[in-house]
């Protein structure tokens, strides 16, 4: 039998599971057995799987996996909860810069659980008649509704993700304005293929977004997710964005060994 050591993060409810994999004790090529680590009546129950890699120049490798057991794009709250993990190793102390898919990352960590990561700049955004289209690391589609709570995410999620965006899909986020800087989000994911409690790269992209369609006239927002609450500050640098940092919490639930 075959064993390994595996910790459960959390980030406003965004939960993964996390694997220190330096010495390539876990098969990256089995994603059957990812999605059964995912899943959350057979398996330990996550919205994905993250390892943590040796790098040859930054303190560490961050790969994702969604829990549909495929490699993924960025994930914000899991770039997050890593970092974490990472401090917790005693890899880092202050802040770190980890690389991810879409290039390298710095966090700082503001105290024991707020973690802060820096996002990648976003280039543009596209407006269009019934949405924002944006990618933060990941493809976000981002409506406004005047009751987020009466939305069928999953119904109404999974059908803009299919229909309107094919094999490849998006995330989509649907925003409701709670004052001059804060908005109510829920969020469908692709690769979860069900609405998460919170999402990082979603909750930047909704950030931008308002911003960018004058729902705000802030450059620091904050994003209530089902989780919790997220920060999102930035910089316009013309038709794009800049110095985009997430801010949240970051928490280890529990360790545990599986076996095999």
């Amino acid at each position: 039998m075959e064993s390994f050591t595996f910790y459960k993060y959390q980030g406003t409810g965004n939960d993964f599971v996390i694997i220190d994999n330096r010495q390539n004790i876990f098969s990256k090529k089995d994603a059957k057995s990812i999605k059964h680590l995912c899943d959350r009546r057979f398996g330990i129950g996550a919205d994905g799987l993250i390892l943590l890699e040796n790098h040859g120049s930054l303190d560490f490798k961050m790969v994702y996996y969604n829990a549909d057991g495929n490699e993924s794009s960025m994930c914000g709250n899991g770039g997050r909860c890593i970092s974490s993990f990472a401090k917790f190793l005693g890899l880092v102390e202050n802040q770190t810069t980890f690389e991810a898919i879409d290039g390298a990352h710095v966090a700082k960590f503001l105290d024991d659980t707020i973690v802060s990561l820096k996002m990648s700049d976003v280039k543009n955004l596209s407006v269009l008649d019934t949405h924002i289209f944006t990618d933060t690391g990941s493809p976000h589609h981002v409506e406004l509704t005047d009751n987020v709570d009466h939305v069928n995410i999953k119904e109404e999620g999974r059908y803009i993700r299919n229909n309107t965006y094919g094999s490849e899909g998006a995330n989509v986020n649907f925003v409701q304005p709670l004052g001059d800087n804060k908005f109510k989000v829920r969020t469908y994911e692709r690769g979860v293929e069900d609405e998460t409690l919170s999402c990082g790269t979603g909750v930047t992209a909704v950030a931008l977004a308002m911003f960018h369609s004058q729902q705000t006239d802030k450059n620091q927002v904050i994003l209530e997710t089902q989780g919790g609450a997220l920060q999102v500050s930035f910089e316009k640098d013309g038709v794009g964005y800049n110095h985009i940092w997430l801010t949240g919490p970051a928490v280890q639930v529990f360790k545990g060994t599986w076996s095999w």
